[in-house]
């Protein structure tokens, strides 16, 4: 139906449109394909630096760790001596067994702490002094402990070792000191390099989101800007079809006006200045079959007259002139076609019986060309503020992808209905194609404000 089976081809209007675009599409991809790159590595910097920051963040606990085992090796050594005193005061072997547990722990708190400071010479140095001093430390508090378990101990003995491990706790105090001071100061340095690197993150973050934000914002106005201009060309191009259908309206009425008031009036003339002509002379067979000539040629002018703008469009209305239509057209093709008016059809706007009357002839027209069916329906009916022209045949239907590009409205679906489309459209109307089972439903629907309807019999129609 229509001329869906017309060949592809793209129409020159959209290739002009097409190539002026082209710019524009380059411009919109570039921005924003530079959005994409920006935000692309801005991510990877604050990825970077985000892991530097946890990298950071590990030290810095890595730090509070080591602080945290100086003070049990302080602690650790601390309650080791208590549980020594007490043993050698009063021989209960509980403080001894304190005491072991004790030096145990602060040997495992040392060796972790020499494992933890791996990485620092100065506090390996370090240490190195804290582990000798501490086996010093045990090594004394152990002689004390041999001395109380084979009875010899005594308040001289006690006193010189006293005096021992207090010389050596205040240098193991004095090392921890130390080896504190140092942790803290690396403490500071890597917090304020945490800090430094989550602030890097938080502004690399924040700029690349800006500007790349900012791209978006542009490229989405570039493509309101084109979308804008794309809707104004339409625009456009939709009012000259509609004019171009206007001259080709006028044009039409002009020639059947012509072909009516001029060819034909000179060929009936031509004919009845042969039949007078035929009755002076004796009977001719040449002249019977030239007047039988002209004969046909006035139908024929007639005929192409009528259907380049039938007068009775103008004179009556489109209730005659499609009637004359759909007989005149089932006589030529051989379709059974029956068509189905409201009753008391009055006169519409002529803008509307023109635009109703091509949509029926152009649809006739391509059944009869493309869709290879015997006979088709047309029904004709008047709603609210709305008028309706369906017709239906019974052919091989519509292709589905040339269906889709023309709901789509992609892609070129042939003259015939373009122009169908755009005059419906410039009238506030529009065209719709349907598969049906079998052939194809065409519905043209277009607004007439001036027409109320009234309800009769469950039927609707204009009123009288």
């Amino acid at each position: 139906m229509l001329d869906f089976y017309t060949v592809k081809q793209t129409p020159p209007t959209e290739r002009g449109i097409a190539t002026v675009r082209m710019s524009a599409r380059t411009r919109n991809a570039l921005v924003f394909s530079s959005a994409l790159v920006l935000l692309s590595v801005g991510a990877a910097l604050t990825y970077v630096t985000i892991v530097r920051l946890l990298d950071a963040q590990r030290w810095v606990s890595h730090t509070r760790e080591v602080q945290s085992s100086l003070s049990s090796v302080e602690a650790l050594i601390s309650r080791a001596g208590r549980n020594r005193v007490e043993y050698v005061q009063t021989g209960d072997a509980i403080y001894l067994e304190g005491y072991q547990s004790a030096v145990g722990e602060t040997l495992q708190e040392l060796a972790l702490v020499t494992h933890m400071t791996a990485d620092n010479s100065v506090q390996q140095n370090n240490c190195t002094r804290l582990e000798a001093l501490a086996d010093q430390r045990i090594s004394l508090m152990g002689q004390s402990i041999d001395l109380k378990g084979k009875g010899k101990a005594s308040l001289e003995n006690e006193a010189a070792t006293t005096q021992g491990l207090v010389r050596v706790a205040a240098e193991m105090d004095s090392i921890i000191r130390q080896m504190q001071g140092v942790e803290e100061n690396l403490l500071a340095e890597r917090q304020a390099r945490s800090e430094a690197l989550f602030r890097q993150a938080v502004v690399l973050f924040s700029v690349a989101f800006l500007i790349s934000v900012s791209l978006l914002g542009f490229h989405y106005y570039l493509l309101n800007h084109e979308l804008t201009a794309r809707q104004q060309a339409e625009e456009s191009l939709r009012r000259l079809n509609a004019g171009l259908l206007e001259i080709q309206d006028a044009e039409r009425r002009k020639i059947s006006r012509e072909l009516h008031d001029s060819l034909g009036q000179y060929l009936s003339s031509v004919k009845m200045s042969l039949e007078i002509v035929s009755k002076s002379i004796p009977p001719n067979a040449l002249l019977v079959k030239c007047v039988a000539i002209l004969d046909e040629s006035i139908s024929e002018t007639r005929t192409i007259s009528h259907l380049l703008h039938p007068p009775l469009l103008d004179e009556i209305g489109f209730a005659s002139a499609a009637k004359w239509y759909v007989e005149g057209f089932s006589q030529r093709s051989g379709i059974r076609v029956s068509l189905a008016l409201p009753e008391k059809f009055g006169r519409l706007p002529s803008s509307v019986e023109l635009a109703l009357f091509r949509v029926l002839q152009e649809t006739l027209t391509n059944i009869h060309r493309h869709s290879e069916s015997k006979s088709a329906e047309i029904t004709v009916s008047l709603l609210a503020n709305e008028i309706e022209l369906r017709v239906r045949d019974k052919g091989r239907g519509v292709a589905p992808d040339v269906l889709e590009r023309f709901q789509n409205n992609s892609g070129y679906v042939g003259v015939g209905l373009v122009g169908l489309r755009e005059r419906l459209r410039e009238l506030g109307g529009r065209l719709e194609v349907h598969p049906d089972s079998p052939g194809t439903s065409i519905l043209a629907s277009l607004p007439i404000p001036e027409v109320s309807t009234q309800r009769t019999n469950g039927k609707r129609r204009p009123p009288e």
